[in-house]
């Protein structure tokens, strides 16, 4: 099994594809040796394997290309590859017995090595553990899969770099991998680490980190970048002139701390942590309805304006049941109508594992295994609708949904793992899920207990119950792990792990001391998302400059989080902005004028079916607003279009809010301000700095050399909400 992983055999591309290769199908990846047995040793008439004549076996001659194979020369006569299976074929080409000892775990060295130029190799050891205690060096038959272009690896095991940067080097030997970790770095000899004294726990891991990648990190921000970027981080919108004045001009030393901790209790800040959760929850109208929508959103709102705790949080909608229109909660399964699709988003969204791959095979980058898939599937299986009314306009469209719906759990059903058309069991995916299976039958007793990863739950409970539990408990470090890092990349763009919701071994993070003390701070905070923030907006990383385009340091390290990265403005983000600087807020469909964009409830993005999209809708749907038909983070994109250029040099809403006669210019003309004072009030607004003595001189020329001072100051509004500065967050 090991030689043929080795040579590429079952890959997904050769005949570990689903419908197998040149009529040779193999599991993916060896997952299961004994149908491969069968499959070598038995089907095709056992042409594949001649105990006679070995060397005519065509399991050895096609890889010689003695026979034509598709897949090219994967052995040499004289490799240990090709002698290992001729040495199988001769003795008989027999199954391993049931006492053979298995794989009980593999291990890797180094596991982590920071490596200065000019080295640029590294020998990897892999060492299997069997069951009967023997240690042996399988480095020869491993399998090494680099994350990175600029790395390869050799069939010893030797890891060759072509320029600084990390990687992960997966070791693979039959069922189990290990992850290793290698950061090439630079030489600079004269390297003299140079950083501010910690702030907190963050800044030491992080420049613990620096310091050994030999970086620098960057100056602390300024106030008005800082203040800035703490209003778009909390509130989704820029600080007005005011507020701008007042901060930069304060001598208060606390004054950025107090800052954070008054945005932290806004209700600014509650629209926008609900914002971020809506999107994740599937909170749009087609399958929830108006009604359903509204009841969702305001319970999501409400729960982030009481501070729960985001474990509670999170159990009480895995638990939910009930009316949707009654129990808000419960409209996220009225979102997502299958246990499959149901498990897939709870343990993405609060677990950070993609198990979609373990549907089909075991998972090729992780230790989740289809039993594992169907057996948390499985906890869903029982939740069943009783429709009150469907009052869906398409008939067609059984996706659409108007009307109330009780959620139920029903005292019966399972699902099968469709590979062995066995009853799944259940299983969490903690720590432990490898060796944690339950039985489906839960009439036990209700006054025992069944023991999860870390947590012991009365039996009696039904499954969302006993899986709900599972997550409120403080031990459950996946989900504070998963958790963690997602408040991390709303604030710093990046995830300690990246994407945020992939969790993997196969996938570290970035920074292990990092993600280990913001897992910490947050189950010692009783996973209370303000103080994270707290804490995390007070560091110095937080605070720190974005770095130079041409810093290659910082540019080949993004997630050392030396230096702050520059990311455009969300589309709520952007059009919050142009209303806080002309003062005016564009319409949106089914919302009251005035609305934010940040406080929308649903999602029309320009393509509701049964009423003309309004302005504010299309200008979002543009700019990346997520249609909420994914519990993922990656369904909103900040990427930049053509098309967005266009809109904000000439759109539709750029040109309305310039031209609307309530807007701030046009107030400020009429109350008699001077052109003066309304450049520096807008550079102020626009920009949360005030001009420069050439940028103010350049401005005031240009509005006195226009007939039309309004039409003048019109056009500088539209130059600054067309700089870089105003449409990215630094």
């Amino acid at each position: 099994m090991a030689v043929l992983s080795r040579a590429g055999c079952n890959q997904g591309t050769c005949h570990g594809n689903a419908n197998g290769k040149g009529g040779l199908k193999l599991s993916l990846r060896g997952q299961d040796p004994d149908l491969d047995f069968r499959t070598l040793t038995r089907s095709s008439a056992s042409r594949r394997i001649d105990r006679l004549a070995p060397e005519a076996s065509l399991l050895l001659q096609k890889p010689l290309m003695v026979v034509p194979h598709e897949g090219g020369k994967r052995f040499r006569p004289d490799s240990s590859d090709y002698q290992i299976l001729k040495r199988w074929i001769e003795s008989g080409a027999e199954e391993d017995p049931d006492t053979s000892a298995t794989l009980v775990s593999l291990t890797a060295t180094p596991a982590h090595l920071t490596v200065a130029a000019p080295q640029r190799k590294v020998a990897i050891k892999a060492t299997a553990l069997f069951s009967d205690g023997q240690q042996s060096d399988v480095t020869h038959l491993a399998v090494f899969e680099p994350s990175a272009t600029f790395v390869t690896v050799d069939s010893s095991g030797t890891v060759t770099s072509e320029r600084s940067g990390p990687t992960t080097i997966v070791v693979r030997y039959l069922n189990q991998q290990f992850p290793v970790t290698l950061e090439f770095i630079d030489a600079r000899p004269a390297f003299e680490f140079t950083a501010p004294a910690p702030a907190n726990v963050i800044d030491r891991a992080v420049y613990s980190q620096l310091k050994r990648l030999r970086i620098n990190p960057a100056a602390i921000c300024e106030d008005h970048v800082f203040l800035r970027r703490v209003y778009l981080d909390l509130t989704g919108r820029i600080p007005d002139a005011k507020t701008v004045r007042e901060f930069t001009a304060s001598q208060d030393p606390l004054k950025r701390s107090k800052l954070i901790d008054r945005l932290l209790e806004s209700e600014d800040f509650f629209d926008v942590q609900t914002l971020r959760w809506a999107d994740l929850l599937r909170v749009e109208d087609k399958t929830l309805d108006t009604r359903g929508v509204e009841v969702f959103h305001d319970w999501i709102h409400q729960s982030v304006a009481d501070n729960k705790p985001l474990n509670e949080f999170a159990a009480e909608l895995v638990e939910a049941r009930g009316s949707t229109y009654e129990v808000p909660q419960t409209n996220l399964y009225r979102a997502i109508r299958k246990p499959e699709a149901r498990g897939e988003a709870i343990a993405q969204v609060f677990l950070g594992v993609r198990l979609q791959c373990a549907r089909c095979h075991n998972h090729p980058f992780d230790r989740w295994t289809q039993d594992d898939y169907y057996g948390w599937s499985n906890f869903f299986a029982r939740i069943d609708y009783k429709i009150i009314e469907n009052k869906r306009r398409d008939k067609n469209d059984k996706n659409e949904f108007a009307g109330e719906q009780i959620v139920l759990i029903k005292d019966s059903g399972d699902i099968k793992n469709p590979t062995t058309g066995v009853t799944a069991g259940l299983r969490f995916l903690g720590e432990q899920a490898d060796s944690v299976q339950f039985e489906t039958a839960l009439s036990e007793g209700a006054g025992k207990l069944f023991r999860s990863v870390g947590s012991e739950v009365p039996i009696g409970k039904d499954r969302l119950q006993r899986l709900a539990a599972w997550m409120r408990s403080a031990e459950n470090k996946r989900f504070a792990a998963t958790q963690a890092n997602r408040i991390w990349f709303q604030l710093m763009g990046r995830g300690v792990v990246d994407p945020v919701d992939d969790f993997r071994s196969t996938n570290p993070p970035s920074n292990q001391d990092l993600m280990d003390a913001l897992t910490t701070a947050f189950i010692e905070s009783g996973h209370d998302v303000r103080q994270l923030i707290r804490l995390i907006m007070n560091s110095n990383t937080y605070q720190h400059s974005t770095a130079s385009a041409n810093d290659v340091a910082h540019n080949t390290w993004p997630g050392a989080f030396a230096a702050v990265e520059l990311r455009r403005l969300s589309a709520e983000q952007m059009l919050d902005g142009i209303s806080v600087v002309l003062g005016v807020t564009p319409q949106f469909g089914g919302h009251p004028s005035g609305t934010r964009a940040a406080q929308l409830k649903g999602v029309r993005n320009g393509g509701h079916r049964y009423s003309k999209p309004e302005i504010g809708d299309q200008f979002l749907k543009l700019f990346g607003k997520p249609n909420r038909l994914q519990t993922c983070d990656c369904e909103r994109t900040t990427d930049t279009t053509l098309a967005q250029t266009f809109e904000m040099i000439s759109g539709e809403l750029i040109h309305d809010v310039l031209k609307d006669p309530r807007n701030r210019i046009t107030r400020q003309l009429k109350a008699g301000t001077t052109s003066s004072e309304i450049v520096r009030d807008l550079y102020l607004t626009t920009l949360s700095r005030p001009p420069s003595r050439a940028e103010e001189d350049a401005a005031m020329v240009y509005v006195a050399q226009q007939n039309d001072r309004t039409a003048a100051l019109q056009d500088l509004t539209w130059a600054l909400l067309n700089s870089n500065e105003f449409l990215l967050r630094q």
